[in-house]
């Protein structure tokens, strides 16, 4: 199983026309998402061609070729030709708002939003009202999601790992393909990239919920970063309705006090927000932390056994 996204789903891009939008369709398309139309009211009636070459383990009815796929002037247009329900966004900052808005109005039920320095603002009024019309919104500034062997939306690289029972989310783009990579042999059953702002739309809790509700995932991976009190949150959650085992990272064990580092939302004040706070909270209901990405690989890796030896002396 995965988490928010399947093999079925069908996936319109907002932006598909610009340079992002054209180079990661094409990627999603090699990894075999059912990528189906994008939107663009200036270029509406045209179409986007696209070289395919298969790539990743979802791609394997992917056939090395030209894909077209039409623009539209509107989602709504773009639902009604085609039943997407899932939008993935490459638009200029600026107009993340009104992309957002757009595709709940149109009635899609899951919207990814690639697009970095969106207004603080403009994410919050966004994923409000996203939230009030029952559609869930991944990012913005994130890499999006990907269920190896199934689907990818966003900007993940497909190839550096398969379907496996680790659930993955994470605060950080980057730190995100390298645990995929670090675990990339045992495999996930969905990698979620929530982003770093202040605001985002999907939270570790909700990822950590959905987790716990999937039945395939054994073990999850948390990647959190310095700043605000997310961690923090997720712990209480952990520790008040999680059975599945959770092992995490922090992000910032060296950040200096008082600066931004990388992310809208990583900065730490005093004790607020430190790598170690979080790290301390996470440990004290039980969540082993890796000081590295290396190594909190190894300890996903070394409890995997554990449980897998569990279980096997059950069976018995």
């Amino acid at each position: 199983m995965s988490i928010f996204l399947t093999e079925d789903d069908l996936v319109i891009v907002q932006g598909m026309t610009g340079s992002e939008g054209r180079r990661h369709t094409r990627r999603m398309l090699s990894a075999g998402t059912r990528v189906v139309a994008g939107v663009n009211p200036r270029k509406a009636g045209t179409t986007v061609a696209f070289d395919v070459e298969p790539l990743g383990p979802a791609a394997a009815g992917v056939t090395a070729g030209t894909v077209e796929l039409p623009v539209h002037g509107t989602v709504a247009e773009a639902r009604a030709a085609t039943g997407a329900e899932v939008c993935v966004v490459f638009v200029p900052p600026a107009h993340v708002r009104s992309a957002v808005a757009e595709a709940v109005d149109a009635g899609a039920r899951l919207v990814v939003v690639i697009t970095e320095g969106v207004p603080v603002a403009d994410a919050t009024w966004a994923i409000a009202y996203a939230a009030a019309h029952g559609t869930r919104v991944i990012g913005p500034n994130c890499p999006g999601i990907i269920s190896p062997g199934r689907s990818n939306v966003g900007i993940t690289p497909p190839d550096i790992t398969g379907p496996g029972p680790i659930g993955l989310v994470s605060r950080s783009g980057t730190l995100t393909y390298q645990l995929m990579h670090e675990l990339g042999d045992i495999g996930f059953t969905t990698c979620v990239g929530i982003g770093g702002d202040p605001v985002v739309g999907t939270t570790l809790i909700d990822a950590l919920e959905a987790f716990e509700a999937d039945e395939d995932t054994r073990l999850v991976v948390m990647i959190g970063e310095i700043g605000g009190d997310a961690e923090e949150q997720a712990s209480a959650y952990i520790a008040s309705s999680m059975t599945t085992p959770v092992v995490a990272y922090v992000a910032g064990f060296t950040a200096p006090e008082g600066r931004t580092m990388g992310h809208a939302g990583a900065i730490v004040s005093g004790s607020t927000g430190t790598a170690e706070a979080k790290k301390r909270a996470l440990e004290a209901v039980g969540v082993r932390v890796g000081r590295t990405p290396s190594q909190a690989a190894q300890i996903a890796r070394e409890l995997l056994r554990t449980l897998e030896a569990a279980h096997d002396g059950g069976e018995q």
